[in-house]
C-alpha cells in the first residue's frame, strides 16, 4: 500500500473512531500532507519506511522557520499514524520504535492582561452601553452581547474556542452554572458568581433568546449563525484600540490573567487546574512562574527590610 492509501485509512480512523475535533483533523491534514509531499513520499510503498526515512523528514522540519512546538506536534502526528499501521497490522513494527526523538520547548511565560487593563476596556465598554439612547438596534445588542464575551473569558477562563461552542442548554442562571466542553470533549462546569455578570447574561439572553433558540448556540452573529473565534479575536483587537489600550490583547490573554490572578489571592493550583481544564498539573504550573514575577515585585517595594539602612550609622 502506498501512504496516500494508508493516511486516507488514518484519517477515517481518526475522524469516526478516535472522533477527533475539526480543528485537530484540520492540523493533521496539513501536517501529513507535507510529510507525502516531502521527497515524493506519496508514492513509497508503506513498508519501505524507515527510522531513516523518518529521520531525513525529520532533519528537514529543522531547517525551515518552525517553532518547537510545532515541529514537535508533526513529529507527533507521524507517530500516530505509524502507530496506527503497525496496530492495524498493515506494517509489523512503527519505526519510531527504534528512535529516540526528544524535543525540548522553550519555556514562554504566558502573557497576561492586569487587572487595572481589564478595568480600563470594561468600564469603557459599560460606558458605552450607558451612553445608548435607543436600546432596541441591532448595535445596542451586539455591544451587550460583546461585553457578555468579555466577562465570560475573564470569569471563567474558558478558551475562545469554548465560548464560541457554549450551547444555549450549558447556562443556567438560577444556579450560576456554566457547562464548558473543552479538549476531547472533556466537560467541565465552572461557576458564575459575581451578580453584575449574571445581570450582564440575563439582558443578551432577553435580547437573543429567539436567534439562539433557532441555533441552539448561546452566542450569535447579526445573521443568527455560531460566532466564529475570529470574530472574538478581532472584537477584542477592535476594543483594546478603542479603549485607548497600549497593549495588544488576545482572547486567550484574559484565561492567562484568569489563573495567575487567582494564584496571587493564594488560590490552590489544583482549583485553578480543574477551572481551565487541564488533565496535567504540569500544564497548569507555569502560571506559578508567572505569579513569581509578581512576588518579586511585591518584595522589592513592600519589604520592611528596604527600610533598614545601616550604611551610614
Amino acid at each position: 500500500m502506498k501512504l496516500t492509501e494508508v493516511i486516507k485509512d488514518f484519517k477515517f480512523h481518526c475522524e469516526y473512531e478516535k472522533n477527533l475535533s475539526d480543528k485537530t483533523l484540520q492540523a493533521y491534514t496539513i501536517d501529513l500532507k507535507q510529510f507525502q509531499e516531502f521527497k515524493d513520499y506519496e508514492n513509497i510503498d508503506i513498508k519501505e519506511f524507515d527510522k531513516y526515512k523518518l529521520k531525513d523528514y525529520i532533519q528537514s522540519l529543522y531547517t525551515q522557520d518552525f517553532k518547537a512546538k510545532t515541529i514537535k506536534r508533526k513529529i507527533a502526528v507521524l507517530k500516530a499514524l505509524f502507530t496506527y499501521l503497525e496496530f492495524e497490522e498493515v506494517i509489523l513494527v512503527s519505526p519510531f520504535r527504534k528512535m529516540r526523538v526528544s524535543i525540548k520547548e522553550p519555556k514562554i511565560l504566558p502573557k497576561t492582561i492586569e487587572l487595572k487593563e481589564i478595568r480600563k476596556v470594561l468600564k469603557y465598554l459599560y460606558r458605552l452601553k450607558d451612553e445608548f439612547i435607543n436600546k432596541d438596534v441591532y448595535s445596542y445588542k451586539a455591544l451587550v452581547r460583546d461585553i457578555v464575551i468579555i466577562e465570560v473569558l475573564f470569569t471563567t477562563g474558558m478558551r475562545v474556542s469554548e465560548i464560541c461552542s457554549i450551547k444555549q442548554k450549558n447556562i443556567n442562571l438560577q444556579t450560576g452554572i456554566i457547562k464548558i466542553k473543552g479538549k476531547g470533549d472533556k466537560e467541565r462546569i465552572i461557576q458564575i458568581c459575581d451578580n453584575e455578570v449574571k445581570k450582564i447574561l440575563r439582558e443578551y439572553i432577553n435580547l437573543f433568546s429567539n436567534q439562539m433558540e433557532k441555533i441552539d448556540y448561546f452566542l450569535v452573529n447579526r445573521l443568527a449563525n455560531k460566532i466564529s473565534e475570529q470574530s472574538v479575536r478581532l472584537m477584542i483587537k477592535k476594543y483594546q484600540k478603542q479603549s485607548g489600550l497600549d497593549k495588544h490583547i488576545t482572547p486567550h490573554m484574559f484565561r492567562h490573567s484568569f489563573a495567575t490572578l487567582l494564584l496571587e489571592e493564594g488560590v490552590d493550583i489544583r482549583y485553578i487546574q480543574h477551572m481551565l481544564g487541564h488533565s496535567s498539573i504540569s500544564t497548569t504550573q507555569i502560571y506559578t512562574q508567572v505569579n513569581m514575577r509578581q512576588q518579586k515585585k511585591i518584595l522589592n517595594s513592600k519589604h520592611p527590610r528596604r527600610n533598614l539602612n545601616f550604611v551610614n550609622e
